[in-house]
C-alpha cells in the first residue's frame, strides 16, 4: 500500500502492508479484541433471555477491523458506524457498563435507555453513533469531515459501513462531495460477504469494493480485515493520506461475521463448514494469541488470566445493567426537537 501522488486522474487499488507490533502492542490489541468478543457473547445470551429487546447485531469475527483502525487514529478523530456497533463503542473507550445498560434499556445507558443497541452515542469519546438506516451514517461521516475541513482542525472522520450499504445511493453522493472538496474522511467498508443474507457475488456487480470510489477518483485499498496488523498498516496510510489534504480514501476490510446478520437470523444461506473454516484458519484473536505464544511474549496461563479478567469485567457490566433503574417517564421528553 502507498499514498504517493497519483500520476493520472484514475484512482488505483494498492496492496496493503503488515504492521510490526511490539509485545505491548500485541497484548493491547489482544485484550481489546477479546473484550469485544466476550461482550458480544454476553449480549447474545442476554438477548436470548429476553433482557435485550429490538434488534441486536453482533460483531463477533470482525474485531480486528475496529481495533486496528482505532490504533491508527488520534484522540479527537471521529467515528461513526451502522447498527453493528457495540465493538466500535468499546474500541473507542466507551465504558462496557454504560453500553450494556443501554442495550438493556436502562437509565444509566449512554442514551439513557432510549437508544438501545442501534442508537447510542458518546460525544466525549467522539463516537457519533450507530445508525439503523442502511448507509445513513456515510452522509453523517462525510458531514463530520466537512466540519473538520471548514474548521481547519486537522481532525478526520472514520466512517464505517458494510458491503450491503455500499449499494445505497447516498454513499455515492457522499463520495462525490468528499472528493470534490478533498474532505478528510476514511471510508471503511466492512465486507463480511453477506450483507443481510445475500452473498456479495449475487448482489453486487463489482465485488472489489476498494474500487467503489474509482469514478470519483477516490483511491481504495483491499485489506485483510481478519489480521489486525494489516488493518493497522492500512489505517496508518489512510490517516497520512487524509492529514496531507489529499481527500477521502476507501479501505475495504475483507472480514467475516460468525453469527447471523442479527440475533433473529438463522444464517441458513451459508454452510456450517464455511463458518468453521474461517474460525479455524483466520480468527483474528487466535492469530494474535498464537503470535504471542510463538514470540514467547505470553504463555497459555497468562492468556487464560487475561481472558478470566475480561470475563469478569463483562459479567460486572451485565450485573450493573440488570440492576440499573429503568428510565423515568420524563425521559420521553428529553433529547428531542420541538
Amino acid at each position: 500500500m502507498g499514498t504517493k501522488p497519483r500520476k493520472s486522474s484514475r484512482a488505483k487499488t494498492k496492496a496493503a502492508a503488515i504492521a510490526e507490533f511490539s509485545k505491548g502492542e500485541d497484548l493491547s490489541v489482544y485484550r481489546e479484541m477479546l473484550l469485544i468478543r466476550r461482550f458480544e457473547e454476553k449480549a447474545g445470551q442476554l438477548y436470548g433471555m429476553g433482557h435485550i429487546g429490538g434488534f441486536c447485531h453482533l460483531y463477533i469475527g470482525q474485531e480486528a477491523v475496529v481495533v486496528g483502525m482505532q490504533a491508527a487514529i488520534d484522540d479527537g478523530d471521529q467515528v461513526v458506524t451502522s447498527y453493528r456497533d457495540h465493538g466500535h463503542m468499546l474500541a473507542c473507550g466507551m465504558d462496557a457498563k454504560g453500553v450494556m445498560a443501554e442495550l438493556t434499556g436502562r437509565a444509566n445507558g449512554y442514551s439513557h435507555g432510549k437508544g438501545g443497541s442501534m442508537h447510542m452515542f458518546s460525544r466525549e469519546k467522539n463516537f457519533f453513533g450507530g445508525h439503523g438506516i442502511v448507509g445513513a451514517q456515510v452522509s453523517i461521516g462525510t458531514g463530520l469531515a466537512f466540519a473538520n475541513n471548514y474548521r481547519g482542525n486537522d481532525r478526520l472522520s472514520v466512517t464505517y459501513f458494510g458491503d450491503g450499504a455500499s449499494n445505497q445511493g447516498q454513499v455515492y453522493e457522499s463520495f462525490n462531495m468528499a472528493e470534490l472538496w478533498k474532505l478528510p474522511v476514511i471510508y471503511v467498508i466492512e465486507n463480511n460477504r453477506y450483507a443481510m443474507g445475500t452473498a456479495v457475488k449475487r448482489s453486487s456487480a463489482l465485488t472489489d469494493f476498494s474500487k467503489r470510489g474509482a469514478s470519483f477518483n477516490i483511491p481504495g485499498v483491499q485489506v485483510d480485515g481478519m489480521d489486525v496488523r494489516a488493518v493497522k498498516a492500512a489505517g496508518d496510510e489512510a490517516v497520512a493520506h487524509c492529514r496531507a489534504g489529499k481527500g477521502p480514501i476507501i479501505l475495504e476490510m475483507q472480514t467475516y461475521r460468525y453469527r447471523g446478520h442479527s440475533m433473529s437470523d438463522p444464517a441458513k444461506y451459508r454452510s456450517k463448514d464455511e463458518v468453521q473454516k474461517m474460525r479455524a484458519e483466520h480468527d483474528p484473536i487466535e492469530q494474535v494469541k498464537q503470535r504471542l505464544i510463538a514470540n514467547e511474549w505470553a504463555d497459555e496461563a497468562e492468556l487464560k488470566t487475561i481472558d478470566k479478567d475480561i470475563r469478569t469485567l463483562v459479567s460486572q457490566a451485565a450485573d450493573f445493567a440488570m440492576n440499573d433503574d429503568l428510565p423515568d417517564a420524563s425521559e420521553l421528553y428529553t433529547d428531542i426537537l420541538r
